[in-house]
This record gives C-alpha cells, structure tokens and sequence, in this order.
C-alpha cells in the first residue's frame, strides 16, 4: 500500500505537489486517440481553406482574407499547440525540457488570441457589409484588411509576450504542468487580462452580431413589404428561409464562441493557482474552437464545397 502511494508523486522529495497519471491503459489511450483525431482534423480543414483561398484568384475578398489569416492560427493551433498540450497534460510529470514551457504556453496563448482577434475583425467586416452595403466597398478594402490583420498579429505578439512573464513559473525548477502554468498572479492583473481576453471581445462579437440579426431583418421585412411578395410569391417562403438560416447562423458562431472560451477564463478568475490538473483540461475548449472555425466559417459558404472538391480530386 505504502509503495503505491509513493507511486502517486513525480518525484519523492515530499515538497512536489506533481502526481503521477492514475488513469486507466483504455482511458489514457483512448484521450490520446481523440486529442489526436482532434489534432489531425483540425490540421487538415484549416489547411483546406487556406489552399482554396490562396489558390483561387476570385476568392481573394476582404472577407476571405480574413478567414485565411484566422485559418492559418488555427492551423497552427492543431499543428503545435494541441499536440504539445495533449502531452503536458496526459503526461503530468514534465518530460519536455526545461525550456519548452515557456515556449509552449506563448505558442498557445499567441495562436488562441490571435484567433479570437480574427473572430472580432470577422464580426466588424460582417456588421460593416449589412449595415453599410453601399460603404462597404469602399471602406473595407484588401490593404485595410491586411493592415488590420498585420495589427491583430502584432497586438498578440506584444501582449502574449507580456502576460507570459506573469503566467510562467521561471523561477524554480519545471517538474510537471502544474508548476508550468499555474502561478499566483495579482488579483487585478488576472482581472485586466480577463477584460482584455474576453469581456471586450465577447461584448463586441455579441453586440454586433445581434446588430446584424436585427439590420437584416429589417431589411428583409422593408422589401418584401413593397409588394414584391405579392408578385413573386415564392419569395416570401425564400425570405422566411433565408431569415432562419442566418438568425441559425448567427447563433452557431455565437453559442461556439461563449462555450469554447467562458469556460475557461471564469476559472481563471474564480480559482488561483492551487487548481489542480483536471481543471486544466478546460485549456482545450479554445483549442477545440480552432476545429470549429473551419466550418462555421467556411463549410458555410458554397464556394468551399466547390473548391475543396477540385483540390481533393486534384483538379
């Protein structure tokens, strides 16, 4: 008895915190599978956008440059940052080097947020097109959205580079994932990066999309009040659809994105660093959102399908 107990703890000094995996063989493969079906899925959808835009000239729109700059964070959130943090996490006791915490957290911290700075340029350029369609053209154009895209990753860069100083443990010894990441920050920083992460972005996703939802349907209701249901009858039934495939839309990226990031942000704020390792598998939420994006983003459009059947058939 005494023997597995001792056999709980990385390291039998009696001062680490760091337990051993005490998950079954069935269970421990079996995460390692779906974190890597996970992995590779992910892998292979953002790449598919990101070969379908770059290829095809008539896709190069302010819009899609957009979803190709987001589609290339989560390519590299699929790439890098899922399976580094499979094994961080499944492998409690630190086998990855000293210096590749820091490495790993900055990659995930730079992906995740500049994802989520791409989702906010998203739901701008969207409420711009709806709400000015004769502006749109000339407000929203490629060097401007290049420019703004250049901004997000610049912006990332700085502050992940920033909040890793205060989120990092480099001060002792790296001995498992905990001792990694979870260090005592000041209550006001975790309160400021929780307002910069996640309350603006949330505040200004949500409130524009609901801004677009209800600019489009009053739109919808202004034409088709003009009589031109009464001569085009089918349309009236194509209006309803169309109202109900975007409030459906809409309510997809919206209920991805609160399910993907509250989470873990109001764990962050509610416990400090004494959260033990089962909390950290709520890390993977944002992550799972890079295998979301694709889809919302572009499964959505018809373009996609076509594209991605002439790269898959190599046409």
């Amino acid at each position: 008895m005494e023997e597995h107990e001792d056999d709980q703890y990385c390291f039998q000094d009696g001062n680490s915190t760091c337990k051993k995996a005490s998950a079954s063989t069935s269970v421990y493969t079996s995460l390692y599978i779906f974190f890597s079906l996970i992995s590779a899925v992910t892998v292979f959808l953002n790449l598919l956008v990101i070969i379908s835009i770059s290829h095809f000239k008539q896709l190069h729109t302010p819009t899609n440059l957009l979803i190709l700059s987001l589609a290339v964070s989560d390519l590299l959130v699929g790439l890098i940052v899922i399976p580094a943090n499979t094994v961080a996490i499944m492998e409690p006791c630190w086998v990855l080097g000293e210096y590749f915490c820091p490495l790993l957290m900055y990659t995930t911290f730079l992906c995740t947020s500049s994802s989520l700075g791409h989702l906010v340029l998203i739901s701008i350029d969207r409420y711009v097109a709806v709400c000015n369609p004769l502006l749109y053209p000339s407000k929203v154009t490629k060097t401007r959205t290049w420019l703004c895209i250049s901004i997000n990753w610049c912006c990332s860069i700085i502050y992940d580079a920033v909040l890793i100083k205060m989120s990092v443990n480099v001060q002792v010894p790296i001995r498992c994932f905990e001792e990694c990441y979870f260090v005592e920050k000041d209550f006001w920083v975790n309160i400021i990066d929780n307002v910069i992460s996640m309350d603006a972005p949330s505040s200004i996703i949500i409130t524009l999309y609901l801004k677009i939802f209800v600019v489009a349907r009053s739109q919808s209701r202004k034409v088709f009040s003009k009589g031109a249901a009464t001569v085009f009858g089918v349309k009236t039934v194509q209006a309803n659809k169309s109202e109900r495939k975007a409030a459906k839309t809409l309510a997809i990226v919206v209920f991805n994105y609160l399910i993907c990031w509250i989470p873990i942000y109001f764990i962050q704020l509610i416990y400090d660093s004494s959260a033990n390792s089962s909390s950290m598998f709520l890390v993977f939420l944002p992550l799972v959102n890079s295998f979301i994006n694709p889809i919302i983003y572009a499964f959505f459009y018809p373009w996609f399908k076509v594209t991605a059947k002439r790269i898959l058939t190599l046409k």
